[in-house]
């Protein structure tokens, strides 16, 4: 590996050396593509839109993203800004490229987060609305639109991953088509309509899975905190190792959703009934009161308590956008109607 790991560098240098004065463009759609981003900012876009396709991409959001922690446990990726140091093949010549503030998570490099969530839940928006406008125009080109700029989308985070030094191009490849993959068959399994004990049972079974996994792995001697100590290491700044990038954030997110687009469904089955004056008016509100919630500053010492809180800030959710907004909306619009 070392052979792709070195070219995977002196493309990240060329990369930045030709595009630095895009830098903020690139860190833009570096946030873009954060698998937060699916949770506080595309599942409320799509879920005013189409319901369906709303939870769908909560879903395969929460899914594709336990997958990737998974996967990334088991495989051992290095990532660009620490491995250039550690690998010690760059004394004689160091590469010219420097690291950002998105530059330094904490989890193993392969493959992508960023890329295979962005692909997996990208898949359902897109598909959703080719489908769509196929159903009223007919038109095999506008349909296809929707594609093409999945696949410019999947580009672009792609290329805004290696050159902040988060990942090296292999592992980018390697997520875009494993959640290229896991968006066409999440999508066809969308739980609607199931009962509560369902998403109890499928967020503590995740978590409990997870962590007896990490423990028994522990107790072979496989030490699945190996990047956390890397990544402290050889960040060029201590601030920018944040504790919301570690393995067991992205855990305690995808549970937590899961858990809470169950209760979600539970308080109101079907959703509310909005008209698109009051849907856009739910929307806005919602985006604001995410914005809010994801604002919330948590105590990272103990450790436990940060991640119990994440739990709950991603439990909550599914209920301001499914439950609480559109039910104040709806009780408002409907009162003055009324009158």
């Amino acid at each position: 590996m070392e052979a792709v790991y070195t070219q995977g560098i002196w493309m990240a240098e060329s990369l930045q050396q030709r595009t630095i004065s895009q830098e903020k463009m690139w860190q833009f759609v570096t946030h873009i593509g954060d698998p937060k981003a699916a949770f506080l900012l595309v599942f409320p876009f799509t879920y005013f839109i189409n319901k369906r396709a709303g939870v769908a991409v909560l879903w395969v959001a929460a899914i594709s993203e336990w997958l990737n922690l998974v996967f990334k446990w088991m495989l051992f990726g290095e990532r660009p800004y620490w491995w250039i140091a550690e690998s010690r093949l760059f004394i004689n010549k160091q590469p010219n490229v420097h690291q950002f503030s998105s530059t330094c998570e904490t989890g193993p490099g392969s493959p992508s987060g960023h890329a295979m969530v962005t692909a997996a839940v990208w898949w359902v928006v897109v598909s959703s609305l080719g489908s769509f406008l196929y159903s009223r125009t007919h038109s095999v080109m506008l349909s296809a639109a929707p594609y093409l700029l999945y696949v410019v989308m999947l580009v672009a985070v792609g290329i805004s991953r290696i050159f902040i030094l988060a990942h090296f191009p292999h592992q980018v490849f390697a997520g875009s088509i494993t959640g290229f993959l896991l968006g066409i068959v999440l999508s066809r399994r969308v739980p609607e309509g199931r009962p509560l004990l369902f998403f109890f049972n499928l967020s503590v079974g995740l978590l409990l899975g997870t962590v007896v996994l990490h423990a028994g792995l522990g107790q072979l001697g496989i030490d699945l905190s190996w990047s956390i100590a890397l990544a402290k290491k050889w960040c060029s700044r201590a601030e920018w190792v944040r504790l919301d990038s570690a393995p067991f954030s992205s855990l305690t997110r995808d549970c937590g959703a899961l858990l809470g687009l169950g209760l979600a469904q539970y308080w109101k089955p079907g959703g509310w009934a909005l008209p698109w004056a009051p849907r856009a008016l739910s929307l806005a509100i919602s985006s604001m009161g995410l914005y809010h919630v994801n604002r919330l500053p948590l105590p990272v010492r103990p450790q436990g308590l940060f991640y119990g809180l994440f739990f709950v800030k991603f439990v909550m959710v599914p209920q301001v956008v499914m439950v609480l907004v559109p039910g104040l909306v709806h009780l408002f619009t409907h009162k003055r109607r009324r009158d």
